[in-house]
């Protein structure tokens, strides 16, 4: 699968949260929607993103944004990884990989020679008529949440 390009209709979804909850990208119409895809709970680079967009939450509520994040653990793991953090974003579980593979961020990975399936941490920015408005790939976690936040501010100022 590739990834959906700027511009595109971002493909919908149903995943549930860290309490089970069905969580839809439809469902989330008329506002931003900072859909991030991380590989895997309770990992360096992956905590430091979720306390980031934690940190900065007001702010991206503020302009009428919500953080979903995405990665392939159970709903039980994101839920011991929101208490141990105390995360205040939504995590969603996609244990098949469904959504990770419909936005193309499924695919083969190589860390120290061994190969692997896993996520590339990737983050769309998709606008409040259901659009990709930008796509972060191969995200570099520091200053990550700030850049996104910026960008949504000025389209904001410009729309």
């Amino acid at each position: 699968m590739t990834m959906p390009e700027t511009g595109a209709a971002a493909p919908d979804f149903e995943l549930k949260d860290s309490m089970e909850r069905p969580v839809s990208l439809g469902s989330q119409r008329g506002k931003w929607v900072v859909l991030y895809f991380y590989p895997k709970d309770d990992t360096t680079g992956c905590t430091a993103e979720a306390i980031d967009f934690t940190a900065m939450k007001g702010d991206f509520d503020a302009q009428g944004a919500v953080i979903l994040g995405i990665s392939p653990d159970s709903c039980g793991s994101h839920q011991k990884f929101m208490i141990k953090y105390d995360l205040g974003i939504t995590l969603l579980s996609d244990d098949e990989h469904r959504v990770c593979e419909l936005y193309g961020v499924w695919g083969e990975k190589n860390m120290y020679g061994k190969k692997f399936f896993g996520v590339s941490r990737s983050t769309f920015l998709i606008d409040p008529a259901g659009r990709v408005a930008r796509v972060w790939k191969n995200v570099k976690v520091n200053g990550h949440a700030e850049d996104v936040l910026g960008v949504i501010r000025t389209a904001a100022a410009s729309g």
